[in-house]
């Protein structure tokens, strides 16, 4: 099974490392139903099957967090990208996956200093009038260094790990790989939509490599913030920077982790939660781009309680219709409107057989019950998210993938404004954004531009079809009009049947032999142990083919 999904022998070494990895957290099981010990034992490959007695008292949140973090920088960031699945995620996974930290041990300058002079265009020393060789930080992909420019700027350089790239690719494919066989194999982890998750994963993993698009990304934000001198975004120096390399202003602020500080330089704690409750819902609600990692780490207090945002890797994007929809759910959960919110939330499942209209309607109506006639300023937003995602789980219904990214950044953002003021009222925040986006979405300039847009399809759709149904009669005309239905329950009962008539075959061809070779038994020849040798050979092929026969049956019923 995963010695043919492998195909490429260049993977089979990481394959190695990952499967061993699984073990040694003990998630033996796995590797065995994936294929993998098979496809490794083929290769000349051995595995330590030992479990440590450490590891054997973690749970299996912790386990896996753990084999995340052992696994390297794709498999870090891939179970940051699962801490954003609320929806598909209990609680105890969701913490375990939010403690993985993207962080590692620095390259030594001198590694770096060829791939920097590369990107430069020139010797670093002589682009900068001074840069510390000793890096700020460094994470699983980047590691960033303090310059000064010419004219006395201070900058940041994020700078890309040398040979980074190719690891990354290995592990993607491998991934996608195993996430086909997971789909196929193992049923009971179908609600966990393996391949979507991989997919996106892939997605934002590849554009968190391409440091360009995080500048641009930065600029975009930036552009919508313009004439807001409250919010701070790091101006780019695109003259350096590129796809493995970000030069950027250095931020001198106070870290959002860091509230002592905030208090120490008399700071207003209730307006810098205002303000990035503000500036949050500004990017969600109205510009459809937003930092889909608000956490403490990505923000920065200015003098003047001015907020900066820095780390543009992960970001999200919203459709107006999407937004408009998510402005419907929040003001139907703050109004008590059980319907509208079911309505929503059955419009964004994407299998039609994964929950039951009537019963998510009878739940949503009784947690939005509970909240009816509470004032604005005592309702949790963030607990009524989270509580409403438990409600999506236990129905099997899975976010689209740009709405559980934007569940996860309003449950930091209320995260945030609380510690900066325990008052901290979301819900009173988000009101006026949430009637923005309704009433500029029943205006008439955007009924008149969603009329123009739907009259446009249907009149490219007409003027199609003549040219449509012609291509469709020469087709059927030529004998080439071909109807295709795939039935996987009939193709997986096909598979059975093949299976069952080769076990009787054999079972036959066994017996067969057993009565064959009891006659010859009887019948005078050469010898060996008492019996005949074509008598002997006659019991030991019956014998062989009894020992394959219960072993298939054996592992028919495990599967």
């Amino acid at each position: 099974m995963f010695w043919q999904a492998i195909g490429a022998a260049r993977d089979l070494s990481r394959a190695q490392d990952i499967a061993a990895v699984l073990v040694r957290y003990g998630f033996a099981d796995l590797v065995r139903r994936l294929g993998m010990a098979e496809a490794l034992a083929k290769a000349g490959k051995a595995l330590h099957w030992k479990v440590s007695d450490e590891f054997a008292r973690l749970g299996p949140p912790a386990r896996a967090r753990r084999a995340l973090e052992d696994l390297g920088p794709t498999f870090i960031k891939l179970g940051q990208i699962l801490a954003t699945r609320v929806d598909l995620f209990a609680p105890e996974w969701i913490a375990e996956f939010s403690k993985l930290q993207d962080a590692a041990p620095a390259v030594p300058f001198e590694d770096v200093r060829a791939q920097l002079t590369e990107d430069l265009g020139e010797a670093p020393e002589t682009a900068f009038a001074r840069l510390d060789t000793t890096p700020l930080a460094a994470a699983s992909l980047a590691q960033v260094y303090r310059a000064r420019l010419a004219d006395g700027r201070e900058v940041v350089l994020k700078v890309r790990r040398p040979g980074i790239r190719p690891t990354v690719e290995a592990d993607l494919r491998l991934l996608a790989r195993l996430a086909e066989i997971i789909d196929a194999e193992m049923p009971e982890l179908h609600r966990y939509r393996p391949q979507e998750v991989v997919r996106e994963f892939t997605t934002s993993m590849r554009r968190e490599l391409d440091f360009a698009a995080e500048c641009r990304s930065a600029e975009r934000v930036a552009g919508h913030f313009r004439g807001h001198p409250e919010f701070v975004i790091p101006a780019i120096h695109w003259q350096w920077s590129g796809e493995r390399l970000n030069v950027q202003d250095y931020i001198a602020g106070i870290p959002g982790r860091d509230l002592a500080a905030v208090d120490a330089a008399g700071m207003d704690r209730r307006l810098l939660a205002r303000r990035g409750a503000a500036a949050v819902l500004k990017m969600i609600l109205n510009d459809g781009f937003f930092h889909a990692d608000p956490h403490p780490g990505n923000v920065f207090y200015l003098p003047g309680n001015r907020i900066a945002f820095i780390d543009f890797g992960m970001v999200g994007r919203l459709s107006d219709t999407r937004r408009y929809e998510i402005a419907v759910l929040l003001h139907g959960l703050v109004s008590g409107d059980s319907e509208t919110v079911a309505g929503i939330l059955l419009d964004w499942r994407e299998d039609d057989t994964a929950a039951d209209p009537g019963r998510l309607h009878r739940e949503i109506d009784s947690f939005v019950d509970q909240y009816k006639g509470v004032p604005l300023k005592r309702l949790n937003l963030a607990s009524m998210l989270t509580d409403v995602v438990s409600i999506l789980r236990d129905n099997r219904i899975a976010l689209p993938p740009d709405l559980a990214v934007l569940v996860k950044a309003f449950i930091s953002l209320e995260g945030m404004g609380r510690q900066l003021d325990p008052d901290f009222d979301m819900a009173s925040e988000a009101a006026p954004y949430l009637e923005h986006v309704l009433i500029a979405h029943h205006s008439p300039k955007a009924i008149a531009r969603r009329g123009g847009r739907t009259l446009e399809s249907a009149l490219k759709l007409l003027t199609g079809l003549p040219q449509d149904l012609g291509q469709l009669l020469r087709a059927a005309r030529r004998g080439k009009l071909r109807v295709e239905v795939e039935m996987l329950p009939l193709k997986h009962f096909g598979e059975r049947i093949d299976r069952a008539a080769s076990r009787l075959t054999i079972g036959i061809v066994t017996a067969a032999l057993i009565i064959g070779t009891s006659i010859v038994v009887t019948v005078a020849g050469e010898s060996l142990a008492g019996l005949s040798t074509l008598a002997l050979l006659g019991f030991v092929c019956a014998v062989i083919g009894a020992i394959w026969l219960l072993l298939s049956i054996r592992r028919s019923g495990r599967d």
